[in-house]
């Protein structure tokens, strides 16, 4: 027999975690670089940009393309590490309390 006590009683649980997860992901952050180390970006896990970090050598006029490319690299790079992060955070999270489903991604969803 449907136990829809039981299963209203695992989503709260599952809400509860999922929450508690996505507070968690503000706690893990990432660090990016670019042009072997003089751009640098920082991220956390609800990729979200915290820091930019460019070495003083590039700060020069002629150097304004290069360094846009530079820093769009390190934060693309940063806020991959950090989605990546994000999902193993939901996945310890949530584990057993959802099924293993191949491509399914809860944050998607809101949860």
């Amino acid at each position: 027999m449907f136990d829809m006590m039981g299963m209203m009683g695992k989503m709260k649980e599952l809400q509860a975690k999922m929450k508690e997860a996505q507070d968690n992901l503000k706690n893990i952050t990432v660090e990016a670089e670019s042009g072997a180390g003089m751009v640098k970006a920082k991220a956390n896990g609800q990729r979200k940009l915290l820091s930019i970090e460019i070495d003083e050598t590039l700060l020069k006029k002629e150097n304004a393309e290069m360094i846009s490319d530079l820093v769009v690299a390190a934060v693309n790079k940063a806020m991959d590490e950090a989605g990546e992060k994000g999902q193993e955070e939901l996945r310890k999270q949530t584990e057993g309390l959802m099924p293993n489903i191949p491509g399914f991604d809860p944050s998607n969803f809101g949860l």
